[in-house]
């Protein structure tokens, strides 16, 4: 495994991050892992050497903090070792102040995060996504108190605007607060529209780029047609996924990477996860696992060095999407 500086933070980070949006209860979502299936994941993904974990408040309702807590304290996870990394943004109840990124929802929100994850403080506190609602120097004062307190080494921020996130970066220098280290932003062969603002304006702020979806939740895998959404339950019913892939160019892409992995002999999630790796500023993507081989397959690309005819070849065919996953 390579590990890497988070952005400009001294913290080091596998080159691949494990996302735990899959892991928590199939109550909430039917494609996701239940507790006990998920731990094996969890588990081989650390004897991997991945110590980058990365979680959410709204994911499973809270379950998939819990189980990834569960996990690290269960495999005796020494705390300075591992890197743990989870958001607030989305509604975690009915209430209006349960959700958004006001002072009282981030200090009720750090503090129900840490009790289900049973840690002391994370090390990468993220907004998940821009709150409208809520003045910037609020939000940013409020996740400098949670810094402050140790409750969090780091913020990070995600999916947004270019320009409300050079906004917030302006805000707290002026402000002398804690500043944003990473961008974990919607970013992958089939959706490339951050190459045009967020991802050089990152690259220029020294902001780490943690991207999810680098395999467009599996469309990249080259099992999905025009008519069929293909064989996995959460291609079935994943309606978000279907929203944001399947143009007539989607398709062309993933024609493109099948022909680059059949002649390399590897995994089409190989040979994309592979391109995203060598973007200038990616610091590591976020991916999912439900399989054995999602993790197999992760693992093995950071051994798969595309040359630049292959990375051109595979920028080639990409037409302009509108924004999508804001």
């Amino acid at each position: 495994m390579d590990y890497v500086n988070l952005g400009s933070t001294g913290l080091k980070v596998s080159r691949i991050c494990l996302g735990c949006m899959t892991y928590g209860t199939s109550a909430w979502r039917d494609w996701v892992l239940d507790e006990a299936d998920a731990k094996p994941f969890i588990r081989r993904a650390w004897e991997a050497g991945i110590n980058f974990f990365d979680t959410a408040d709204m994911y499973s309702k809270g379950a998939s903090e819990i189980v990834l807590g569960r996990a690290l304290r269960e495999m005796a996870v020494p705390r300075e070792q591992v890197v743990v990394a989870t958001k607030v943004f989305n509604p975690m109840g009915e209430t209006p102040n349960e959700r958004g990124l006001s002072r009282k929802h981030i200090m009720h929100a750090i503090d129900a995060s840490l009790k289900r994850l049973e840690l002391d403080y994370v090390d990468l506190y993220q907004i998940h996504r821009f709150d409208k609602s809520t003045p910037i120097e609020e939000t940013l004062e409020a996740l400098d108190a949670v810094v402050r307190a140790g409750k969090a080494l780091h913020i990070g921020a995600s999916s947004m605007d270019a320009w409300r996130f050079a906004k917030m970066l302006n805000a707290s220098d002026r402000r002398g607060l804690a500043r944003f280290a990473t961008m974990q932003n919607h970013y992958n062969l089939v959706y490339r529209e951050e190459e045009r603002e967020m991802i050089p304006f990152c690259r220029d702020e020294g902001i780490g780029l943690i991207p999810w979806s680098p395999l467009a939740r599996g469309f990249l895998a080259g099992n999905r047609s025009k008519t069929d959404k293909g064989e996995t339950t959460r291609a079935k019913s994943d309606e978000f996924a279907h929203t944001l892939y399947y143009d007539e160019g989607d398709f062309a892409v993933v024609d493109r990477v099948s022909e680059i992995a059949t002649a390399r002999g590897v995994s089409n999630a190989q040979v994309a996860l592979a391109w995203v790796l060598a973007q200038p500023g990616v610091t590591a993507p976020i991916i999912g696992a439900s399989k054995p081989h999602h993790l197999d397959d992760a693992i093995a690309a950071l051994g798969v060095k595309l040359t630049d005819a292959e990375i051109a070849r595979l920028a080639e065919p990409y037409r302009p999407h509108p924004v999508l996953g804001h």
